[in-house]
């Protein structure tokens, strides 16, 4: 008898699960189902090229409704799932229907998080889907205020000044991306957006906005008042795993998954910004919010449910644009304790290299110079950092004291 295999979740992740079963052989029915009504499409560009105008809803879709057809997967967009029954394997539908699987995939994503105690508004702005692209966009004139200075704010930030609007952004923390970035390069990027006249407020928390007809007001913790015409809250997401939650899976900010992409269930998958797994590089268990991580997860994920052996050991890696400044991110900087410069990162054009106090490698963040992460990716699954007496053009180790 054929197998169903059933995807809930139809984003990048959920497309890469539904194409990858099939270049894998397999010839069971697969169903993809998602709760937007577009088909599935890549996120990255909706902070940047979509929200300029420059690209188009058609030209992010990752697995269109003809290429679905052609492969036997069976689209249902536009649905909520409301429950998964792990005893009966089947999941109901916000819509009443019932659907049966062998294998089930949970690639639901993530959320964006919002501010407690705000009442939506047209003025106040998420960006997580097409449809907040669209909304925003049409809101980029005049004077834009944006809360949190981590990837996607800084990004909207940038887009909305190459726009020629006014951007006022607000970051609770002392300084830019500290999740992720050490100091210096939290400075870097500062220095970045304040050339290009963004106002911003760092160590800064918001006691409260309000939306009226024509504005927007933010009333800072320091009792400063700042008057917009539209504010983007960008204060992070959360990952979307009530559904595994509800089921009993185990979840701790996010589904648990090993190097499978296997959840606690053994019939059951996860991919993307929902799960936290296993990761080689760290040593830890983490949950990451990168496209790459999308995609290749869950590749690794259907193909382990195949039977195919699999297993994902990349290290972590992702991408911003901002100010026709390309930022790459190698690892996990953030936790290095020594640092090395290659060119001049400090100024746009070179790359930082972040060791551990033992001289393991942590991470690298490179600034206009992708080419100076090819040696060090396999470098750094192997958990080794380059020979720093020949790392071209490499200088002494410094703190990002010594740059002040």
């Amino acid at each position: 008898m054929s197998e169903t295999f059933v995807i809930i979740g139809a984003g990048q992740s959920g497309a890469w699960v539904a194409r990858t079963l099939r270049t894998e052989g397999f010839s069971g029915r697969i169903i993809l189902i998602g709760a937007e009504a577009h088909e599935p499409y890549e996120r990255p560009p909706l902070s940047k090229a979509v929200l300029k105008g420059e690209a188009t809803v058609a030209s992010t879709i990752l697995l269109s409704q003809a290429e679905a057809e052609t492969a036997s997967i069976e689209y249902c967009l536009g649905v909520e799932v409301s429950e998964i029954d792990r005893t009966n394997r089947n999941i109901r539908c916000a819509d009443g229907r019932h659907i049966s699987y062998d294998k089930l995939f949970i690639t639901t994503g993530s959320r964006v998080r919002y501010l407690p105690d705000i009442a939506p508004s047209a003025r106040i702005h998420t960006l997580r889907s097409h449809d907040d692209a669209a909304r925003l966009r049409q809101a980029l004139h005049g004077h834009l205020l944006v809360l949190g200075g981590g990837w996607i704010g800084l990004e909207v930030a940038a887009t909305a000044r190459s726009l020629g609007v006014s951007v006022t952004l607000i970051e609770a923390a002392p300084r830019l991306c500290a999740r992720s970035l050490p100091p210096v390069a939290s400075a870097y990027l500062a220095q970045l957006h304040a050339r290009n006249g963004v106002d911003l407020r760092l160590a800064q928390s918001v006691a409260a906005l309000s939306a009226y007809q024509d504005s927007v007001i933010a009333e800072l913790a320091d009792g400063n008042i700042i008057t917009a015409e539209n504010a983007l809250v960008a204060i992070g997401v959360v990952p979307a795993s009530e559904l595994a939650q509800a089921c009993g899976l185990a979840c701790e900010d996010g589904i648990l998954v090993d190097e499978t992409g296997q959840t606690s269930d053994p019939d059951i998958y996860a991919a993307g910004d929902v799960t936290r797994h296993p990761n080689a590089f760290t040593g830890t268990n983490i949950r990451l919010e990168s496209w790459a991580n999308a995609q290749n997860q869950a590749i690794i994920a259907a193909r382990a449910a195949l039977g195919i052996p699999a297993a994902y050991r990349e290290v972590p890696w992702f991408w911003s644009d901002q100010y026709g400044v390309n930022i790459q991110v190698l690892g996990m900087p953030v936790a290095g304790s020594k640092f090395y410069r290659r060119g001049a990162p400090q100024t746009g054009m070179g790359t930082w290299l972040a060791l551990h106090e033992d001289g393991r490698p942590a991470g690298a963040i490179a600034m206009n110079a992708p080419r100076d992460l090819r040696p060090l990716r396999p470098m750094f699954a192997n958990h080794t950092a380059p020979d720093l007496a020949t790392w071209e053009k490499s200088a002494p180790a410094f703190t990002p004291a010594a740059l002040a």
